[in-house]
């Protein structure tokens, strides 16, 4: 099976960047709205076995966290094309800087996410193992 070619000899290293940032960012709205699908079941799981109105005020607060960073990245990878137009390094530079904090706060939203998600599902298992 021959592999797709993602990047050309004949484009800029610009455009190469353009196109992985892109790439990435569609990675994460991907995983973001699977999460927002976990949510729902983590939301109705934590209703019906676990009962604990702190865990599900997380679970809530995480939920709004994810739909905002959602449509936060949706806003940004509209704007990626823009930077092709750049022609000075401190243009570069900007989007590259805003790349990196869309990066890092995905990530921490992810860490927080994963970290809920972990105390639901122990919650649950507990409860499973006392029947």
């Amino acid at each position: 099976m021959s592999e797709l070619k993602t990047f050309y000899a004949h484009e800029s290293d610009n455009q190469i960047m353009i196109k992985k940032d892109k790439s990435e960012v569609t990675v994460w709205t991907d995983d973001l709205s699977y999460v927002n699908e976990e949510l729902e079941y983590l939301l109705s799981l934590e209703e019906q076995l676990v009962h604990n109105s702190e865990l599900y005020r997380q679970l809530l607060t995480v939920r709004r966290e994810n739909t905002l960073r959602l449509a936060m990245l949706h806003r940004y990878e509209s704007t990626l094309g823009k930077a092709i137009e750049c022609d000075t390094t401190e243009c570069d530079a900007y989007y590259l800087n805003h790349h990196e904090k869309n990066r890092n706060g995905y990530l921490k939203h992810l860490k927080n996410y994963r970290s809920i998600k972990t105390n639901v599902l122990s919650k649950i298992l507990s409860k499973v193992k006392m029947v």
